[in-house]
């Protein structure tokens, strides 16, 4: 019997420490916080995540006069979606360079312009001594025809009164006065003939005079007219680009004979230039040959960006380009194909140990970026291509409200390397100032604001309380 009132207080024991600790157990969460540190509890407040996301910043004056930012109000408008071709201006054929050959067989006795020169239609560029014999029989021939008309007139005038006396008979007259019409005839073809040869018609006078000519001289081509309307030229001096040869000048480009060289007739003396009228020559590829025909048929007009040019000193460009034609083949190395937009050129001169030289704005070679419109977008917001930031797929403006920018999502329809436009969804309401450019310096200082605990659209009063910025 004692046997088993002793195990008996042991089993109760162990029962009592068993619900001891099962009573620990479930209220853990109790009693464990009597033995937590403040320093804990603080350390796991900061460590909370935010619940929102910062939207608004806030920036000094003197901040956004050294982003040099500025804010416009939007607006919709309507907007040419563009493709970006390069291109380059080039001569164009038959307007901008003009070669000029001997008239005739000779030497070269004078050489009166060089490269860099500017001559006008009608001025001396060479002095050809003769060596021609067809020119010189076609003089001869000239002064034999001219002096044998005179005697046939004297012939005439001794026979007519005769002949109105029936002292002989009318046929002799009828007979003189037509070899007069034939030497008339070929009298007229020599002339014609030494005109084209160089001469001038004081000259060609004088050589039916017997005084024959043994140089020629070899001077600029008149301007040349064309059907299509010749392009003003925007200038400083004298170049006027009006129709008329008064004040239009070439430069010589190359001098393409020396002083006594001997040349045939025909070969080529001089090359003359005048870029007044060039192309802009775009290269573009096949897949964007439906965007030009496009451009061309409808006559868009394309907008033009020229490399390395210097707009201060020059006129304001007052024109507007226009694809005239487009190329049907393409190049077999870049395998691009070619378009041209005529362009007229700006000029002015200067005057050097009293010669005159011409100075053009834009020169064959220089590169260029055309901007050719392929789709036009209505109601839409536009804005500098600097004015957006990018988050992944989200991408933001900013809106100026004071001293606060508040950061607003967008959807883009169409970006370039100048201009970027958005959906007018209502996300932006128009006639909100925003920010022109600097966004992504705005967001890396909204997160900065952010990270430093200090809500940039809130404030602190006199009394220690904190509002919304109001």
């Amino acid at each position: 019997m004692m046997r088993n009132s002793g195990f008996l207080r042991s089993l109760g024991g162990v029962a009592i420490v068993a619900i001891l600790i099962a009573a620990a157990f479930f209220t853990s969460d109790r009693w464990m916080t009597m033995f937590s540190s403040p320093e804990s509890e603080s350390q796991a407040a900061d460590t909370a995540p935010q619940v929102e996301e910062p939207k608004v910043l806030k920036l000094s004056p003197q901040a956004r006069k050294n982003l040099g930012l500025v804010a416009k109000p939007a607006r919709t408008q309507t907007y040419w979606r563009t493709i970006q071709v390069p291109g380059e201006i080039v001569d164009r054929p038959g307007r901008s360079d003009r070669g000029v050959t001997s008239p005739a067989v000779g030497v070269v006795s004078e050489v009166h312009a060089f490269p860099g020169d500017t001559v006008r239609p009608g001025e001396r560029l060479f002095t050809l001594k003769l060596f021609s014999e067809y020119l010189q029989n076609t003089q001869k021939e000239l002064f034999s025809s001219t002096k044998e008309t005179q005697l046939v007139r004297e012939q005439l005038e001794r026979l007519r009164p005769l002949a109105d006396k029936r002292a002989i008979p009318r046929t002799q007259i009828i007979e003189l006065e037509n070899q007069l019409r034939r030497l008339a005839a070929v009298i007229q073809s020599h002339r014609q003939d030494l005109l084209t040869r160089g001469l001038n018609p004081q000259q060609i006078d004088s050589v039916s005079n017997g005084q024959f000519v043994s140089t020629v001289e070899v001077v600029a081509p008149p301007r040349v007219k064309v059907s299509e309307k010749l392009v003003s030229i925007q200038q400083a001096s004298f170049l006027d680009g009006n129709d008329s040869d008064e004040g239009f000048a070439f430069e010589v480009q190359e001098l393409n004979a020396e002083l006594g060289q001997q040349v045939q007739a025909g070969q080529l003396l001089i090359t003359l230039a005048n870029h007044s009228s060039l192309y802009l020559e775009g290269h573009a590829f096949k897949r964007e040959a439906p965007y030009l025909e496009r451009a061309a048929q409808n006559s868009w007009n394309i907008a033009v960006e020229f490399a390395e040019d210097d707009p201060q000193g020059w006129p304001q460009l007052e024109q507007s380009f226009e694809i005239r034609y487009l190329s049907n083949s393409i190049d077999e190395a870049s395998r691009t194909f070619d378009f041209f937009v005529p362009l007229a050129n700006q000029s002015r001169s200067y005057e050097k140990n009293g010669e005159t030289f011409v100075v053009w704005r834009f020169r064959p070679g220089q590169r260029v970026r055309l901007h050719v419109p392929v789709e036009v977008l209505s109601d839409v917001l536009v804005l500098p291509s600097a004015a957006i930031v990018r988050e992944g797929p989200e991408a933001y403006v900013f809106q100026q409200n004071g001293d606060l920018f508040n950061r607003i999502p967008v959807q883009v329809l169409h970006e370039d390397r100048v201009n970027i436009v958005l959906a007018n969804d209502g996300s932006v309401t128009p006639g909100l100032y925003l920010a022109q450019g600097a966004a992504a310096s705005l967001n890396r200082v909204l997160k900065a604001q952010a990270a430093s605990g200090m809500r940039a659209d809130v404030h602190v009063h006199a009394d220690g309380t904190v509002h919304a910025s109001h």
